[in-house]
């Protein structure tokens, strides 16, 4: 198997004949720089003499209950238990689920949004599955689109709403048609949900709520992933979860016994409280909100969606404006053309609203300052 190198890796042989600026700012990784909530840190603290027991590959129930009260409270929907699967993140089942899934299928075809996740791409390779690519562009308003002949061939569909690292979103009524797709066409359909607790007034829709509002009361053929990470800046506890299609989670759930991914009994401690932590994670995001806002008032001539926390940035040559950006600036972006493939996004860069407003805005400022002097003289 051969994987392209990950993006950040990428970046570091891109500026490394570039001296170490003092200054250095990051706005690189989708890593929250707020702190994780005391609550899930004294509960992790708390539980440390849990460390002598071997974890259950399928979770504890009070995970479980947890994770289902945040699915209602959050999606209003009343999930049975096995019907949800605890998993170590998300990274961890995006690349597993495929393989699991595509294993027993003769030239299987995978399709996943381009730009995207470099684990979709990882995935793809590990099941030996044809890559179909959904650009994401301007001229569609960066949302996925497939042909009949495509959803005709393909096994499985990875979509990403709100997605990284545009921001743009599905709407219930879009995501209604995919799920209607996914019945007609007998193909599984993933959505990576991960940033839908990152918006800033209407909260995003699930692929579980597109099911329901089509009458896929079982969730045939639909999964939902999501993850603790960004919503209580914990990305340290490796929680997240897959929801939907019983069937298919119940196989799942014994291919996993053999992965060992059973996260241990503290983190699991700490995540039962982080996904019961409502009003906290509230306002984590309220902070998120702030900074898209920053944002949109900064760089007005960009559309900037109002979901998850990426800046999609126009700058004309990526590579070009992020190592000059870098060299005068000591700002630190990520150039488009290292999260697609064929050409897509090496006109943009994505820039992190991860840190605290008054550490953002000023360099955000920086940024469409060198911006319009670097596309005006290119």
């Amino acid at each position: 198997m051969i994987f392209q190198p990950y993006p950040f890796e990428k970046l570091q042989s891109l500026i490394s004949d570039i001296p170490k600026p003092k200054n250095l700012l990051k706005l690189t990784i989708g890593e929250p720089q707020f702190q994780t909530p005391q609550n899930i840190q004294d509960a992790l603290k708390d539980s440390t003499q849990e460390l002598r027991y071997y974890p259950k590959s399928k979770g504890e129930d009070y995970l479980y209950e947890s994770i289902l009260d945040f699915v209602v409270k959050r999606f209003k929907i009343s999930l049975q238990k096995n019907q949800i699967l605890p998993t170590l993140g998300t990274r961890e089942a995006l690349f597993t689920l495929p393989q699991f899934l595509l294993f027993d299928i003769k030239d299987a075809k995978m399709a996943y949004p381009n730009p995207f996740y470099q684990i979709y791409e990882g995935a793809s390779i590990a099941s030996r599955a044809k890559s179909i690519l959904m650009p994401l562009t301007k001229q569609n308003n960066f949302k996925p689109q497939l042909s009949k002949k495509d959803m005709q061939q393909v096994n499985l569909i990875i979509l990403n709403s709100p997605n990284n690292p545009t921001g743009s979103t599905l709407s219930l009524d879009e995501l209604k048609e995919w799920v209607e797709y996914a019945l007609e066409y007998n193909f599984i359909l993933i959505n990576d949900e991960c940033y839908s607790e990152i918006y800033q007034n209407t909260p995003p829709a699930s692929i579980l709520e597109a099911s329901i509002a089509v009458g896929n009361h079982s969730f045939k053929n639909i999964l939902a992933l999501n993850s603790i990470s960004k919503r209580l800046s914990a990305p340290g506890l490796r929680s997240g979860f897959i929801a939907g299609d019983e069937t298919i989670l119940s196989s799942y759930l014994t291919y996993r016994t053999y992965l060992g991914t059973a996260m241990s009994q503290p983190l699991q401690r700490a995540a039962s409280i982080a996904w019961k932590s409502h009003k906290i994670a509230e306002d984590i995001r309220l902070e998120y909100a702030k900074n898209l806002s920053i944002a949109q008032h900064i760089f007005e001539d960009t559309e900037i969606f109002p979901y998850s926390f990426y800046v999609w940035l126009y700058v004309g040559d990526d590579e070009k404006f992020t190592k000059t950006l870098f060299k005068q600036t000591g700002i630190l972006g990520l150039p488009g053309s290292y999260l697609g493939r064929d050409k897509i996004g090496k006109e943009y860069v994505r820039l992190a609203l991860v840190y605290e407003p008054d550490i953002l805005k000023p360099a955000l400022k920086q940024i469409q300052t060198f911006r319009k002097e670097f596309l005006a003289n290119s």
